[in-house]
């Protein structure tokens, strides 16, 4: 997640993408059964911050949470200073849940809330990775802003099926894990639907053109921006422009934010033309073996090209939907 704030306001804050994550905890929540009668699918409303993110409302051990919607975040996360507010319990020793997770190079601890409710939806012994949201929190105020306590990510996405709705600001998850029905009258005309692979990681990816070049893009709707990997537009010989700015990020030292302009971007079979982007060191998310595959990954595909050209990330079919 990249959280623009004005101090300050020449800073940037990135915080989600782990680059290893243990995939035992992927799914680890239970589904509290639902009754026979009651509706397979929970349509929740988005909110959307001044710093572009989507926010969803949310109750963690019976308290109201904020949690921002993060496709690049392979696990959930709470803040740690709001731990003991949510009365996040340990990891059992006798647990198959890793007690701690390796994050962009630094260890974090794991805690359990014992219910996590989205709408209706109501998960049991949902494993959250303790983070700092230090920086984050110094956004939101210095924007106004209601600071969040945490992330929702790859790991309640997958098993519920979500659809993320970029544009109308709708989260839909998926009830009962086993109905194999999609959501009834869900509209995707007038979009271009193009094919997401997952990593061993749990993030998504999408196939990209840049200037020519085959690339893959991570779907990060916690990034404000599309951010391409410095090193990977230094060997397209892409010009970059300074800025002011600066970002940091979950166990990452603060880097400097550039910008530049890609002549011909493509996602799928949808064009862009003078596409400005951001450009950052991404080391830590994006690995020299990343960088060095035939399909090499470029960078994040972020929220403005999500939000302005209807992106809709749908976990279910592993497709992401895009108006031209």
């Amino acid at each position: 997640m990249i959280l623009p704030f004005r101090r300050f306001s020449k800073k940037c804050v990135l915080l989600g993408a782990a680059v290893l994550f243990f995939p035992s905890i992927l799914g680890a929540a239970a589904v509290r059964p639902q009754p026979v009668e009651r509706i397979q699918f929970e349509a929740l409303p988005l909110e959307r911050s001044q710093q572009n993110h989507l926010l969803v409302r949310a109750s963690i051990n019976g308290k109201p949470a904020l949690l921002g919607v993060d496709t690049g975040a392979p696990i959930s996360a709470i803040a740690m200073n709001r731990r003991q507010h949510f009365r996040l319990d340990a990891i059992p020793v006798k647990s198959k849940i890793p007690s701690r997770v390796q994050i962009n190079g630094g260890f974090n601890n794991v805690a359990i809330a014992k219910h996590l409710q989205l709408g209706a939806l109501n998960l049991i012994d949902e494993p959250m990775v303790l983070i700092d949201l230090t920086r984050a929190s110094r956004a939101a105020r210095a924007l106004k802003e209601e600071p969040i306590d945490g992330i929702l990510g790859a790991d309640i996405l997958f098993p519920t099926s979500a659809i993320v709705d970029c544009e109308t600001q709708t989260l839909i998850l998926k009830m009962d894990p086993s109905y194999q029905g999609s959501v009834p009258g869900y509209n995707f005309r007038g979009l271009r639907g193009v094919p997401l692979h997952v990593s061993q990681n749990y993030n998504l990816y999408v196939d990209g053109n840049i200037n020519g070049a085959p690339a893959q893009l991570m779907v990060d709707t916690g990034a404000f921006a599309t951010l391409m990997h410095r090193r990977f537009m230094h060997r397209m010989k892409i010009p970059v422009r300074n800025t002011p700015y600066s970002s940091a990020g979950v166990n990452l030292s603060e880097r400097g934010l550039q910008l530049a302009t890609i002549n011909r971007l493509t996602i799928g079979t949808v064009h862009f033309r003078k596409k400005e982007v951001g450009v950052m060191d991404l080391e830590g998310l994006v690995h020299g073996k990343m960088l060095e595959a035939k399909t090499p990954v470029a960078g994040l595909l972020g929220s403005e090209i999500l939000q302005l050209h209807h992106g809709i990330i749908d976990f279910g079919t592993l497709t992401l939907y895009l108006r031209l």
